[in-house]
């Protein structure tokens, strides 16, 4: 099968040496995708307890991938044990009824997550074994202790702005370790902002509406899914749907989203340089671009996009990013403003919002892009 030969040519490069499974399902999947270059502890339920005692801290795992949904055990039970006692990169396994215990798994120190497969998989089947290559592959270069640091960080509440004519539109970018980032970010604000928020965040699909209703739930954000034709309103947050592309359009008379279905050949859904370029395009310099902590590059085409546009851009440090290569990607375009810790975001998001205020004021509220 091509996705095992892909695992074997994974293996020769990977610094991964063990992997510790922990429940049931897709057991067969974990195993298949990573033995071909990782050492593999694989538990069920019934043997998990006494696994959990002996082997887990014996053999030191590079990374573990944990079924919530265990009979047996509470998963949130064994994640606290590890993040306390060694702290080792976790990767949930979840079915898509289990949003909300995931989102809580991530904040616990999860730092991803992978959805279990239907009864009748099929081709899913092989799209999940392709993801969990790619997230394996991914644990090379994620700091761990940056996931102990969110783990106890309490938000830094940043007082709320007077509200402006035009508010300014803030994109953010992020995969691995995001979820936990924007949650910090936005439990920052006492009060939402006069901004609108816009989110492509690496998501499959089904797990997106359980996060935004969490955001919603939890910050002073007003969060949905987008759908498609919504406007941008201050302080409300629009979460490019899982597995599909969000994107900014014209509308008679202002800006609406648009979604776009992910197709087979597309590297990311949602990506952020559709979500960027597209923003870029109708906003010019309303438009404050942020990429947060993930793999990969997907962002740094589109940053470049916003500051031809006249938007600003901001990127997570190395100090905090679990992984950071999405930033330091977009760092290395040259085009990046500020280049900040987790924690100093939401001020600095403050303060961009208090120039535009400032700007439009004085009539100087131009914009570089096109409407």
């Amino acid at each position: 099968m091509q996705v095992n030969e892909e695992a074997r040519r994974l293996g020769r490069y990977m610094k991964v040496r063990t992997v510790a499974i922990y429940g049931g399902a897709p057991m067969g999947t974990q195993i298949d995708a990573v033995k071909g270059g990782a050492k593999v502890l694989a538990a069920t339920p019934g043997r998990l307890l006494d696994l959990l005692r002996r082997k887990t801290f014996e053999l030191k795992p590079d990374l573990i991938t944990l079924d919530l949904e265990m009979p047996r055990m509470d998963g949130f039970t064994f994640l606290r044990l590890v993040m306390s006692k060694r702290p080792t990169p976790v990767m949930v396994i979840s079915g898509r009824v289990g949003e909300e215990s995931v989102f809580r798994a991530l904040e616990l120190g999860a730092v991803d997550f992978l959805a279990k497969p239907t009864p009748r998989a099929g081709e899913e089947l092989a799209n999940i074994e392709r993801e969990l290559i790619r997230k394996v592959h991914a644990i090379r270069d994620l700091r761990i202790e940056k996931v102990r640091d969110r783990i106890t960080a309490l938000p830094h509440p940043t007082a709320a702005v007077a509200r402006c004519a035009i508010p300014r539109v803030v994109a953010i970018g992020s995969s691995t370790g995001g979820p936990a980032a924007l949650m910090q970010i936005f439990g920052a604000f006492t009060e939402a902002p006069p901004c609108a928020f816009v989110v492509a965040q690496h998501m499959p699909s089904g797990f997106t509406r359980g996060f935004a209703e969490r955001i919603d739930r939890l910050t002073p954000m007003r969060a949905v899914e987008a759908r498609g034709g919504e406007t941008l309103v201050e302080g409300s947050v629009l979460i490019a749907p899982g597995g599909a592309h969000l994107e900014l359009a014209a509308g008679l008379d202002q800006v609406v989203t648009r979604v776009v279905p992910g197709e087979p050949r597309d590297k990311y859904a949602p990506s952020v340089n559709r979500l960027f370029v597209s923003a870029a395009k109708h906003l010019g310099s309303d438009l404050i671009a942020l990429v947060l902590t993930g793999m990969g590059d997907d962002g740094a085409r589109g940053v470049e996009a916003v500051r031809e546009a006249g938007g600003s851009v901001m990127a997570e440090s190395e100090e905090t990013a679990v992984i950071f290569g999405m930033p330091q990607q977009a760092i290395r375009t040259g085009v990046v403003d500020r280049v900040l810790p987790l924690h100093e975001i939401a001020p600095a998001i403050r303060g961009g919002v208090e120039t535009s205020e400032r700007r439009n004021e004085g009539g100087e509220g131009r914009r570089k892009g096109t409407r």
